[in-house]
């Protein structure tokens, strides 16, 4: 096994206005069950609880490789493409991509705390 950490894909989504309980749905419903038959680990993901039109989507691969080979056969299947990629795409305004090490850190380590 690999002492690199593994790699975090944030992804967060500005909807059309209106569009995040549909997007949700489709999500749930559709998308979530396609990550998972693709290995595709979710960490979370869900609608913002301050404005419905936006939606974070967290993923975890084992590495960038692994991200870009898992991620590109997602959205390259025959299922995505003729099944969801317009329905979604037409919820969607705007997102952004982040991509980060899994690192934890301890309390110990974290810094000094603001609450004290």
């Amino acid at each position: 096994m690999s002492s690199e950490p593994s790699v975090l894909d944030v992804r967060v989504y500005e909807l059309v206005p209106g569009g995040g309980e549909e997007f949700d749905r489709i999500f749930r419903e559709h998308a979530l069950p396609m990550l998972n038959r693709h290995e595709i680990e979710v960490v979370a993901y869900g609608r913002s609880l301050m404005d419905g039109d936006q939606y974070c989507l967290i993923r975890r691969f084992a590495s960038l490789a692994q991200r870009d080979e898992r991620l590109g056969a997602f959205y390259g299947s025959s299922e995505w493409l003729l099944s969801y990629d317009e329905q979604v795409d037409a919820l969607i305004k705007s997102y952004r991509t982040v991509v980060i090490s899994d690192v934890s850190v301890s309390a110990e380590t974290s810094g000094p705390r603001m609450d004290t």
